[in-house]
């Protein structure tokens, strides 16, 4: 991994210094990281998973660069923007369904047991969506470790070193938000 952010740090450098044939190189190289990525959460789900990592990819890829490339500051940037790309189709995957559904029942949520938001069913993705809103406007940096954590399937090794911050740092930011995220989900599941 440390390979691929030097490299994508390289072609972010170059775009950002007005090099937009540099944005066809980094194409390949986030694109086969985030495959990766999600590949690696999605791989221990059971057959008949209806989101494949792929497709997550592909419309997060068309949603960051649509027929332009970004301006990225950093990998990091990138990354929370892949991150929020992912968080969004999410959410409005869920909530297409649930719109269908007309309801549903609301689920616990244990946080230390959900990986990636992909695997996670509708109604909770929901919740965790509109806790995650609260948490931003509180902690915006906690918020984003938990959208590289929970969006994008990032480990905190993965997350810190995207946003730039000690593992330590980044093991707080989790103990933190997801306390602070459990507690918000327990207030709107009674609301």
């Amino acid at each position: 991994m440390d390979e691929l952010m030097t490299d994508a740090t390289r072609i972010l450098n170059a775009i950002a210094q007005g090099k937009p044939s540099a944005a066809h190189e980094l194409l390949p190289l986030v694109y086969d990281e985030l495959r990766r990525l999600a590949a690696r959460k999605l791989a221990n789900e059971p057959a008949g998973q209806t989101l494949q990592p792929t497709a997550l990819v592909h419309e997060a890829w068309l949603r960051l660069v649509g027929n332009e490339p970004a301006e990225f500051s950093s990998r990091g940037h990138f990354f929370g923007a892949a991150a929020e790309a992912m968080r969004r189709i999410l959410i409005e995957r869920a909530r297409q369904k649930k719109a269908i559904k007309r309801g549903g029942g609301v689920t616990r949520l244990n946080l230390d047991e959900v990986d990636v938001a992909a695997t996670t069913d509708d109604a909770t993705l929901l919740l965790v969506d509109e806790a995650l809103e609260k948490l931003a406007d509180e902690d915006a940096e906690a918020a984003q470790f938990v959208k590289l954590r929970f969006f994008a399937g990032f480990t905190n090794q993965e997350a810190a070193l995207a946003l730039g911050v000690p593992e330590r740092t980044a093991r707080r930011h989790w103990t933190y938000a997801r306390a602070w995220l459990y507690r918000e989900i327990q207030r709107l599941s009674v609301a």
